[in-house]
């Protein structure tokens, strides 16, 4: 009854009220409706119930304040990523004294650190939610090998992980327990992060590098998520492209795979002519290999890739590949010439024709950026690679921050090889630019 009166009260104000005053009524009444409506939008840090789409800024913003990633230290990342090189300077001259170096985070405090699997996330800000229906439609396989590092493994997780994508992890048959309890401890923490239900004992150069990302491809294509195409990395690897690029660009392929695949040099042709023997290391035997089935030509590439689901089938599928995959076991780093040459059969989906013409150099592939040292030098001379201004392992570039301006202009999805003992000012700039970009488009 008391309801009742009071609206009948403001219906004869209102009903007072001239044109003029009426309008200008409903105009404050509008403005505290659509004030009343913004405050109360989803902006509680729900991620668990985010609908895959940030729905005004204010909600961007309050995500990614919640959710950004900080250099640590007094340096200024926006300007080392512009190729300042004062301040570049000021971060190389850091990682000379011993002192200011940071304690890399081992398996214990991982094993520790996520018993807790809700605060782990938390406090290594991992997004929990797609940021597009586009993302959430697009999913992504990767296939993850690795060995050592546990931190740096955990870093590139966090900086690849989306919730829409899936992750098999293969670790090494060789590493320490302690290693692949913490790997396992942190993979339990998400529910499309599993660890491959085979294990090799890796030994450089030789088959089981191949056949453990092929446990995973296998793992990935009986995996629930209908991914779209898969990526392969190791434990060194950084990205350079948030997810919302990697799923623009392998859009953009239109079902094509993507790689290094070239005529090898002629000092390359031993590693497939010769028997290879494998123990601790791989030998090179006398014997002789019979020339591949079919007299399939040999390409040279990578052992990092873009393949699309129906290639990664067929690998398990095409009576040519599985013959030709065989023949392969006892040869020198099959990793760098297996993908490539497949990828030039027309066989296997999404390959390209073995003429000259359809050649690309690890220059031009998406995969994977690896700053060769006996390429480096002057590029306004001519050299493919500027000098590396971190280390040099096995003759290949260990990024430093000096890097960073020259590795964010390529079109790449990853590089190779980081490692926070080297310089992990250049890992951290990446991460603070990285979640910058995927919530904004830039560096903020």
């Amino acid at each position: 009854m008391k309801l009742l009166k009071m609206l009948n009260k403001l219906q004869r104000k209102l009903g007072r009220l001239n044109t003029k005053q009426f309008l200008i009524f409903g105009g404050i009444l509008f403005f505290f409706t659509m004030v009343v409506k913004y405050i109360s939008l989803d902006c509680n840090l729900d991620y668990i119930n985010q609908n895959g789409k940030l729905r005004s800024e204010r909600c961007r913003n309050l995500y990614y304040q919640d959710l950004k990633i900080l250099a640590t230290g007094r340096k200024n990342c926006s300007r080392i990523i512009s190729g300042d090189p004062d301040e570049v300077r000021k971060t190389l001259i850091d990682n000379l004294i011993v002192k200011n170096r940071r304690v890399v985070t081992t398996e214990k405090d991982y094993l520790e650190g996520t018993k807790d699997c809700t605060m782990f996330k938390k406090q290594k800000k991992y997004v929990m939610f797609s940021l597009s229906e586009e993302e959430r439609n697009y999913p992504i396989a990767y296939s993850m090998v690795i060995h050592d590092d546990i931190e740096m493994f955990e870093r590139l997780l966090r900086s690849i992980y989306m919730p829409q994508n899936v992750y098999c992890i293969h670790v090494d048959m060789k590493t320490p327990e302690t290693f692949y309890e913490a790997v396992k401890a942190i993979s339990l923490c998400f529910p499309n992060v599993f660890l491959s239900s085979k294990r090799e004992s890796v030994v450089y150069a030789s088959w089981s590098r191949v056949q453990a990302d092929l446990n995973c491809m296998e793992d990935l294509l009986n995996s629930i998520v209908d991914w779209k195409y898969l990526i392969n990395t190791c434990g060194t690897d950084f990205p350079l492209k948030t997810n919302t690029e990697i799923v623009k660009a392998l859009k953009n392929l239109n079902g094509k795979n993507n790689m290094e695949s070239e005529r090898p040099p002629s000092e390359k042709k031993r590693r497939w002519e010769y028997h290879f023997e494998t123990k601790d290391n791989i030998l090179q035997t006398k014997i002789k290999k019979k020339p591949p089935p079919l007299n399939i030509p040999i390409f040279s590439g990578s052992a990092y890739v873009l393949l699309t689901r129906d290639f990664v089938k067929s690998v398990f599928e095409n009576p040519i590949a599985k013959e030709f995959l065989e023949w392969a076991k006892d040869t020198y780093s099959p990793d760098e010439y297996v993908w490539a040459t497949m990828q030039r059969l027309t066989e296997m989906p999404g390959s390209m024709p073995n003429h000259i013409k359809n050649d690309i150099s690890d220059l031009n592939a998406l995969a994977r950026l690896v700053k060769w040292e006996s390429l480096e030098g002057d590029i306004e001379h001519g050299a493919p690679y500027s000098v590396c201004t971190g280390k040099h392992r096995r003759q290949v570039c260990v990024y430093g921050t000096g890097d960073l301006h020259w590795l964010i202009q390529q079109h790449h999805f990853f590089a190779n090889k980081f490692d926070p003992r080297v310089d992990d000012h250049a890992i951290q700039c990446l991460e603070e630019y990285l979640r910058s970009k995927l919530f904004y488009g830039k560096i903020v």
